[in-house]
């Protein structure tokens, strides 16, 4: 296994121990590719997760979501009828899969259909997080001011004028 020093590209950078959080999950990732899934965009801001989970009912999967980490997990119950099998060929293991969720996406909903477990999830971006395009305007031009400054401009008019 190779170890990277990410230290260097730390030192002048504050704020980022969610990066590193995520480089190191990332590292983390299990490589066992059980169950196989889909990521699809389904719209703009909205996306699905496909996940294959054969012969699991709903209430044998787990789903959760915490500080921006979605965990899907499956276990079998225990007490099911035992069966005997000449071939076993089918698995149903307990799996746990995790994954790293951008800033504002949410869970939407999830459903079981057809063996696939389907996890709705959209990106709502906070208006004030939205980038607003700025008009910018020369000395005695009027033009659109920026939200909250109209005010403070016509008192700076009206003391310029009482002057």
């Amino acid at each position: 296994m190779t170890a990277f020093d990410f230290s260097p590209l730390f030192r002048a950078a504050i704020g980022f121990d969610r990066l590193t959080d995520a480089l190191e999950a990332a590292r983390r990732a299990d490589t066992e590719g059980w169950p196989p899934y889909d990521i699809e965009l389904t719209g703009e801001d909205q996306y699905r997760i496909s996940m294959a989970v054969p012969g699991y009912s709903p209430d044998e999967l787990d789903i959760e979501v915490k500080e921006n980490r979605l965990r899907v997990a499956g276990r079998r119950k225990e007490g099911q009828q035992e069966r005997k099998y000449l071939h076993k060929g089918i698995v149903q293991p307990a799996f746990e899969r995790v994954f790293q969720l951008a800033d504002y996406v949410k869970v939407t909903g999830a459903e079981v259909k057809d063996g696939l477990l389907h996890i709705d999830l959209v990106r709502e971006v906070p208006e004030s997080m939205k980038p607003r395009r700025i008009e910018i305007r020369t000395a005695g031009q009027e033009g659109k001011l920026i939200e909250g400054q109209a005010d403070r401009v016509e008192e700076e008019n009206k003391t310029a004028d009482a002057a």
